[in-house]
């Protein structure tokens, strides 16, 4: 009943009557009532005005394979996919098939993290609900000292599908985190299994804050979410969609080209603290720098005080704003 219930306001372009509701399902409007709030525990958000009946106006952002399967435009990312309401995290589930029956592309998603992990052994766990958590397995044909890269293809993809979401304006802050206005919306974390010199795959782990509202006191200056951007937050099956499309579209160029020099001037143009001056921090030592951009090594050039340009890798270093985050 309550199916049928939701069926029909669905296809309705206005409000549906208790009396039409009743009608249509043989119950009285007790039941329908009953139902009405069922729905609406569920997260549909029902509007009941009197004389007019039941609007849908809203409902719950439930992922699902068939919901992102919808939007997707990929050749092979994403094409196979493993959902999770749950799990621990998204790259152990995709580093245990890499091993065992690895295909190209596949993503793995899931509704709530428990154990997730970010860069430098930083926890990203998820409320059930409000975040995007998802891996994808890939099988690289490069040059192994090549594959740290790739974290900087995918976020490049990120911010082209953050271009798409209204009220967002995404930047990139080097090497892997996207931001919007200065805060952190967004963590990548890349994990390779090789024996060797040999490649035999690697892990692109995403973090996205979509419906959060806030966040632990020691980030809360630092972090956001689509919801707090924008004020509506976004349905999640299409965003991972948007990101697999424009992911394989970067990663088939970056395969082809090994370097990142096709890609420089985009991710120039989301660079957060380009042209400003930041303090590159490797250990204990911290020097301060002018910020240029990214070098098609996937290295970010700096300015040293003398005027040499330096090009700083990415690994144990960290770059931060001389005021800040940024």
């Amino acid at each position: 009943m309550k199916n049928k219930i939701l069926e029909k306001l669905q296809n309705s372009d206005g409000y549906v009557s208790g009396q039409e509701l009743c009608e249509l399902l043989g119950v009285s409007r007790t039941a329908v009532w009953k139902n009405i709030q069922a729905l609406k525990n569920e997260g549909y958000v029902i509007e009941g005005v009197n004389n007019k009946g039941y609007r849908l106006v809203s409902e719950p952002d439930v992922m699902s394979e068939e919901k992102i399967s919808k939007y997707l435009e990929t050749r092979t990312f994403a094409r196979k996919l493993y959902y999770y309401d749950e799990t621990d995290s998204t790259n152990t589930r995709a580093k245990i098939v890499g091993e065992t029956d690895c295909v190209h592309g596949a993503l793995f998603v899931a509704n709530e993290q428990t154990a997730g992990k970010g860069r430098r052994g930083h926890s990203w766990n998820s409320d059930k609900g409000t975040t995007i958590s998802m891996s994808y397995l890939l099988k690289p044909d490069i040059d192994i000292s090549c594959v740290s890269r790739i974290t900087l293809v995918s976020a490049v993809a990120l911010a082209r599908a953050f271009s798409k979401v209204d009220g967002v304006k995404p930047q990139i802050k080097w090497p892997n985190d996207v931001l919007s206005d200065g805060k952190k919306m967004v963590g990548i974390l890349t994990e390779m299994s090789s024996e060797g010199t040999d490649i035999s795959y690697v892990v692109v782990g995403i973090g996205i804050n979509v419906y959060n509202r806030s966040f632990p006191e020691d980030i809360a200056d630092k972090a956001t979410s689509i919801l707090l951007e924008n004020g509506k937050g976004c349905d999640r099956s299409w965003f991972i969609a948007q990101v697999s499309n424009e992911f394989e579209k970067l990663y088939d160029e970056f395969i082809k080209n090994k370097d990142l020099g096709f890609l420089v001037d985009e991710y120039n143009s989301y660079l957060v603290n380009r042209d400003k001056q930041v303090y590159v921090i490797e250990g204990d030592k911290k020097t301060e720098y002018t910020a240029l951009g990214l070098s098609k090594d996937g290295g970010l050039l700096v300015r040293d005080a003398d005027g040499e340009v330096h090009d700083i890798i990415s690994g144990e270093v960290s770059v931060r704003g001389i005021y800040g985050y940024v």
